[in-house]
């Protein structure tokens, strides 16, 4: 079957397109005849194998060829222990070890898995597990009024954010690229920062919640651009700076704010719950290019240039 391969770590040039056989099914697996997989910061990391826990996978190259843990398809067999789905069934979701969806066919535990809504492409269905779900955590709790900053907002994961956060009624601040203001005041948001023209964190207790999805500046320094009460959620960034938020928070929970870092388990309850708010119209997909699988290599060059508005889908045969 056809595969985007990543063998080693590296830039997006180390990414190809080739012939990998195709799964064994296991008893309490199953197997999903790829319709679309979505990249995700995840994917990026997981391309350079940094920060580190981006090679829990693999120390020195990934165990695991194949790249891609957002998909969406159509399931073509089942093993012996498994009884919730069937041939014929249209699946999304994530899949365990953040690897392996960019393939024709994949196999996989259904415990992650849930069923495409009819009104959902599969284009659509598989832009959302990842990011649908740091979404979901990460705007629980926001209050009416409520100030929220999401930082790397233009990329793969602040869409959904954005729009959940502005259903709660919070007023929105989205932190990117200058080139990509109009793209987050079309998601929603009131108001953009620059970060070459200006650093968010010195707004003063100005933020109820910071959602940070590139985190790459001191805990000491972002807990002040929060309101007494205020949380800062880290959800991506670099490693010493995941470190430090560990380290930090105590310390500046006791001067009335948080600073922790988001953990987001992989929950098919919170896909579905997330999906049926995107379905409500509670939020929009941003999907932002559409590649077919023999230019994944462009498609991840988009991903790691930054370059992207939303998710970019790659669409198998």
């Amino acid at each position: 079957m056809r595969a985007v391969i990543q063998d080693r770590y590296g830039p997006a040039e180390v990414v190809r397109v080739g012939d990998v056989p195709e799964p064994v099914l296991k008893d309490d697996e199953v197997l999903i005849r790829v319709r679309a997989a979505s990249l995700n910061g995840s994917d990026r990391e997981n391309l350079v194998g940094s920060p580190f826990y981006a090679r829990l996978g693999g120390l020195r190259r990934p165990r695991n060829p194949v790249p891609g843990s957002d998909v969406a398809g159509v399931v073509t067999a089942v093993g012996s222990g498994v009884t919730e789905y069937a041939a014929g069934d249209a699946v999304f979701g994530e899949l365990a070890g953040y690897r392996g969806g960019l393939a024709e066919y994949v196999a996989t535990s259904p415990r992650l898995l849930a069923r495409k809504p009819p009104g959902l492409s599969f284009l659509e269905a598989a832009a959302i597990p990842q990011a649908g779900c740091i979404a979901f955590k990460s705007t629980r709790g926001i209050e009416a009024g409520d100030r929220v900053l999401v930082n790397g907002a233009g990329g793969a994961g602040g869409a959904l954010i954005v729009g959940l956060a502005k259903d709660l009624g919070a007023v929105v601040t989205g932190v990117d690229r200058a080139d990509k203001a109009g793209h987050l005041l079309r998601l929603g948001a009131d108001e953009t920062i620059a970060f070459e023209d200006e650093d968010w964190a010195g707004r003063r207790g100005r933020y109820d919640r910071v959602v940070d999805l590139v985190g790459h500046r001191s805990p000491f320094r972002v807990h002040r651009a929060l309101r007494p009460g205020g949380v800062y959620l880290m959800v991506g960034g670099h490693a010493r700076v995941l470190i430090a938020v560990f380290a930090a928070g105590w310390s500046i929970r006791k001067a009335g704010r948080r600073v922790k870092v988001l953990a987001v388990p992989q929950s098919r309850a919170d896909l579905e719950a997330v999906t049926a708010l995107v379905m409500d119209g509670k939020a929009a997909i941003a999907v932002d290019r559409v590649y077919p699988l023999e230019e994944a290599p462009a498609a991840f060059a988009r991903l790691a240039a930054g370059d992207n508005l939303g998710k970019i889908v790659v669409e198998m045969p």
